[in-house]
């Protein structure tokens, strides 16, 4: 089975592309020069170090009858032979140098295969070729290693991990050392695949990916290792252009963060309601979505919706209910005017600069997601929200301004049949007198 983050939140994306918010979600960050951005636009290139177990048990032949080292070998080829041009990559292997019995000297073998940068693609296939299962598994130092690799930045970058067992060196325990990186607010996320499928390894990986907000996979054969790792570099590129800056959401209005136009992340817990709140001037128009990243395990039916209230909790407009789609990241969005709010007297104004009435909307992410059994429920799910705020497109209009010009249409429409029908009639009784006649 296959989890997914996010970050997409994130949004995420931004981990969604919505038919309700259309491309406009995705173009003007922020709308107005007036507004601060949450997030501003990275510069970097998307980074990627690929983090390699090749201790002694990557030897065992149970993954289609091929070896773990040889499956994993011809995934990185096929990887490595479909990098994007900007991404930089590089690889970092675990327990491939030292063949003998001392263990302390054994638990110090990380080393870096390829450097992360502009991939010499002949280079980091021969290199890859070259490992042959040896040692011990030392996964924290290995992290930590990844993260010197990656050095920092202000855009996300990402560690992918490919292992077949726990670290049998700890300490430092991978667990701790993924909460310690996360802790640093370095913008390092690990993303973790296992070809073992023992509950210890895969508790260990689940909670290394779950610290740094990222996914894990159990992988069953090659073509589900390929496809994964080229999905995680690919969103390396396409998910983090902004860094998304982290926030808090509450489970009332009054008390929730204020948000500006920027991509936000934030986690929530199984079944939570978490509240935003987001000022709207007269003649903007609201755009926002949410993708929530299904991390771990979680039960098949499910939703996450989102949804715009007033500060009296009276509903605005709410988004498409999305779920049930078995995928890593659920996203839904929605869009509102402070033209729609005619009607709404709890909508609450409050004075602007340009001295127009400003109306504060509370932004509601919900879930009714459930973990498995055995599925740890802390921390939260990731969460990745995206806020715009544009010049009101015009409403359609409603029933009763276009009752007037639908009742002259249906008039119109009635005659035209009538008249039709009068002219057929005269020309078929005309036919068959001509014919009568003959």
């Amino acid at each position: 089975m296959t989890t997914g983050r996010r970050p997409k939140a994130r949004l995420g994306s931004l981990l969604a592309a919505l038919a309700i918010t259309g491309g406009a979600l995705l173009s003007g960050l922020p709308a107005h020069a007036d507004e601060p951005s949450a997030g501003s636009a990275g510069k970097e290139a998307p980074r990627v170090d690929l983090v390699l177990d090749v201790s002694g048990s990557m030897r065992a032949t149970d993954i289609e009858g091929k070896s773990r080292i040889a499956v994993a070998q011809q995934s990185l080829n096929e990887v490595i032979d479909a990098l994007p041009a900007e991404t930089d990559f590089g690889i970092r292997t675990l327990g491939a140098n030292y063949p003998g019995d001392d263990k302390a000297q054994g638990c110090q073998d990380t080393k870096q295969l390829f450097p992360v940068g502009k991939t010499n693609k002949v280079e980091a296939k021969t290199a890859v070729a070259t490992l042959r299962p040896t040692g011990w598994t030392p996964i924290g130092l290995a992290l930590r290693g990844a993260a010197q690799d990656l050095g920092k930045g202000e855009t996300t970058r990402r560690v992918v991990l490919i292992t077949d067992g726990e670290d049998s060196c700890a300490p430092p325990d991978p667990c701790d050392v993924a909460r310690e990186l996360a802790a640093q607010g370095i913008h390092l996320v690990v993303d973790t695949l296992g070809l073992a499928h023992d509950d210890k390894t895969r508790q260990q990986l689940l909670c290394i990916a779950n610290a740094t907000g990222g996914t894990y996979t159990d992988v069953r054969s090659q073509d589900q290792l390929t496809e994964k790792v080229k999905q995680l570099v690919v969103r390396s590129s396409d998910t983090y252009a902004v860094t998304p800056v982290k926030t808090a959401g509450t489970d009332k209005c009054e008390s929730a963060p204020v948000l500006t136009p920027g991509v936000y992340s934030d986690r929530e817990k199984f079944s939570e309601h978490r509240v935003y709140r987001i000022p709207v001037k007269a003649g903007q128009e609201l755009r926002a979505s949410v993708s929530v990243s299904l991390d771990r395990p979680v039960a098949r039916d499910y939703g996450v919706l989102l949804q715009a209230t007033s500060t009296s909790g009276q509903e605005l407009v709410r988004g498409t209910d999305a779920g049930s789609g078995r995928t890593d990241v659920v996203s839904t969005g929605l869009r509102w005017s402070t033209d729609d709010s005619k009607g709404y007297a709890s909508a609450t104004p409050s004075g602007s600069p340009s001295g127009k009435p400003e109306t504060t909307v509370c932004l509601v992410v919900s879930n009714s997601l459930a973990a498995q059994a055995g599925v740890q429920a802390d921390p939260g799910l990731p969460l990745e929200l995206t806020v715009d705020l544009a010049t009101a497109s015009p409403a359609p209009d409603g029933p009763a301004m276009g009752l007037g010009r639908g009742w002259i249409l249906l008039l119109v429409l009635t005659l035209a049949g009538l008249l039709t029908g009068l002219l057929f009639g005269w020309i078929a009784r005309w036919r068959i007198a001509v014919w009568r006649e003959n």
